[in-house]
């Protein structure tokens, strides 16, 4: 009832929350080289920070951290045990690799998501399979809530990649820092822990909702118009077979 009456007299609940984290943040004072981030955990954080995350996301296992609160926040608000965490990353010394918000990020995500196997072997999957081999840290677009229905259309074969780059430049997607080695995780600093409340979660699921009905639109328009130009995913692979 809380939910409804809040719905019903249009109380901003999600502004209010990024109110409260923007002021959480404004607060922690850090030196130069470090940068703050946002991460959420289902069940929080338990002992040191590694590069222990699914093998099937975007870059890979590794510890994920976005530059926009909303994105972690969207993720995490379906469990009851999740945790929302600022975070600093002492940059110095850690070895980066920027990709760019383009059809080669698309491709590294096709491979983390192990959408190219049947080209193994070739020097295309090599190049995606070793492109960070040598890195600390992955810089990228996040595939968000809006994102998500444009990169799986990709690789279902129902958009092409001229279709994908467009959403890219149309979504103004936000960033996210990928420790993928232990040198990394160690340079992470946790420097507050915040409680996301019941009617929170609530208003988040539907905000998490509508930037997927969004993704989903945004997609099925540039599906229309970029129909006939560009490659399809099984097209890119066949042609280094």
């Amino acid at each position: 009832r809380i939910c409804d009456f809040c719905v019903l007299h249009d109380v901003p609940i999600n502004d209010f929350l990024m109110e409260r984290i923007a002021a959480a943040a404004k607060e922690i004072k850090l030196e130069k080289d470090r940068i703050i981030l946002y991460h959420g955990s289902k069940s929080g954080i338990n002992g040191n920070i590694a590069p222990l995350s699914r093998d099937r996301c975007d870059f890979g296992k590794g510890f994920y951290m976005g530059t926009d609160p909303l994105q972690p926040l969207t993720l995490i608000c379906d469990f009851t045990k999740s945790k929302f965490y600022i975070v600093s990353l002492k940059t110095t010394d850690l070895k980066t690799l920027e990709v760019p918000a383009d059809i080669e990020w698309a491709m590294l995500v096709a491979y983390h998501r192990v959408k190219m196997d049947r080209i193994q072997g070739t020097e295309f999957y090599a190049k995606y399979a070793t492109m960070a081999s040598e890195y600390d840290v992955i810089v990228g677009s996040i595939a968000n809530d809006r994102m998500f229905y444009v990169i799986d259309s990709f690789f279902m074969g129902n958009i092409t990649d001229k279709a994908l780059v467009h959403s890219l430049s149309a979504l103004q997607l936000g960033r996210q820092y990928v420790t993928v080695t232990q040198k990394a995780c160690d340079a992470i600093r946790v420097e507050e822990e915040l409680k996301i409340s019941w009617i929170e979660r609530k208003y988040l699921q539907q905000a998490s909702e509508k930037n997927r009905e969004k993704g989903v639109s945004l997609a099925n328009e540039i599906c229309k118009t970029y129909r006939r130009e560009g490659k399809y995913l099984d097209e890119i692979l066949d042609e280094v077979m």
